[in-house]
């Protein structure tokens, strides 16, 4: 069960013709579902604290002692 080898050709530079180097190939996958999904609780967690830049906490301190 071997995959059509096309011949094709490539045009370069300076008028050179070669030959199309390909690997053709099947390709198979297999896919399956995982069964444990895990579901979140919102009430259990606290709301995490957003992140800022040092440069906005750098600001907010020069701001602080003026």
């Amino acid at each position: 069960n071997r995959a059509p080898k096309i011949r094709r050709r490539t045009y370069r530079a300076h008028g050179r013709i070669n030959p199309y180097q390909s690997s053709p190939c099947h390709v198979e996958l297999i896919l399956s579902e995982k069964e444990n999904i895990m579901s979140r609780t919102t009430e259990d967690d606290q709301p995490q604290k957003k992140k800022e830049s040092k440069k906005k906490l750098k600001r907010q301190k020069m701001m602080a002692k003026e």
